[in-house]
């Protein structure tokens, strides 16, 4: 069974605000090993011109597979996520993200592609503050093995 093709160019309602907590920060800042002290300490962050401590640049991750695991739940998308891989991912930032801010995010499914048993599927989330001003699009896209149709 393969993956919905008319998911292409489907659009998922906002997300919940998500709160970014200054705990947050520090422990993906510490597991991707990233130690500038902007991302630890809000008084050299704020130092920078910063109202709290930064989040490294891929914490939009983090943010985005809230907003992608709605695809993923969707049964009429028919995703197995045993059988997915992440094949790639860009991120644009359109300004910094940092302790305090609530995050909305809405997922674009811009493709969905089928060749030789498997499904890649492109996804865009639009993170934005609640205010609606832009903070980043992180797209990404997903590879999926097709399961195999088992002869009638």
């Amino acid at each position: 069974m393969g993956i919905n093709p008319a998911y292409a160019g489907r659009e998922y309602p906002p997300t919940a605000p998500y709160v970014v907590g200054r705990e947050h920060v520090r422990d993906f800042a510490r597991a991707v090993g990233a130690t500038h002290p902007a991302h630890h300490d809000a008084d050299a962050a704020r130092a920078l011109g910063h109202p709290d401590v930064v989040a490294p640049p891929t914490f939009a991750v983090v943010v985005a597979q809230r907003a992608e695991a709605q695809l993923i739940a969707d049964p009429e998308a028919a995703i197995d996520f045993s059988r997915v891989v992440h094949a790639d991912e860009r991120i644009t930032h359109h300004r910094p993200v940092h302790a305090g801010d609530e995050l909305v995010t809405v997922l674009h499914i811009d493709a969905v592609v089928e060749r030789s048993g498997l499904a890649t599927v492109t996804t865009r989330c639009e993170i934005s503050d609640v205010a609606g001003a832009p903070v980043s699009t992180v797209v990404s896209r997903l590879a999926v093995r097709l399961a195999e149709e088992v002869p009638a």
